[in-house]
């Protein structure tokens, strides 16, 4: 599998998430921005369906970067983050909270790792723990939050392309 290197060493992980189409989407964005490496986590879609065929309704929504991006899966997003910690990556979790900053003000240091969460529920409380920064996209009007996929779309072409 082809990999594609981000000026920064960027990898993400996707931590639950549910829609098959948010899936490729972002591995279409990942491969526009140079991202390492995806982290398929827990009940996220991976490219490969569990008989090991290629899932034609990923690859529609990722035009073929499920190929170009290199990518992992892990049933536990708090196990994979905690390793990545010790490898010396620090922890991005793009989410909403009280602590969290603007993403606009995410300062990228070599090894980051960006984590995105389930559709509904967010990145899980257990991983939010691990993050070295939350960060948020701020909602101006009526609605609480945008879909993962453009969240991840305006939050890494912003941070990565400074």
């Amino acid at each position: 599998m082809k990999t594609n290197k981000s000026e920064f060493g960027a990898v993400v992980v996707l931590d639950n998430i549910r829609s098959i189409h948010n899936v490729g989407s972002i591995f279409r964005t990942s491969d526009a921005l140079g991202v390492t490496k995806i982290y398929l986590c827990g009940i996220t879609p991976t490219p490969i369906d569990r008989f090991g065929r290629e899932r034609t309704d990923l690859h529609k929504a990722a035009l073929g970067a499920e190929k170009t991006v290199s990518w992992e899966y892990h049933s536990s997003t708090f196990d994979l983050v905690t390793s990545l910690k010790k490898d010396g990556y620090s922890v991005v979790c793009v989410e909403q909270s009280n602590s969290a900053i603007d993403y606009k003000e995410v300062i990228l240091v070599d090894k980051t790792v960006f984590v995105f969460g389930n559709e509904v529920e967010g990145v899980t409380k257990e991983v939010l723990g691990l993050a070295d920064v939350v960060a948020q996209i701020q909602m101006l009007g009526e609605k609480e939050s945008l879909n993962v996929s453009v969240s991840f779309g305006i939050a890494m072409f912003r941070i990565l392309n400074r």
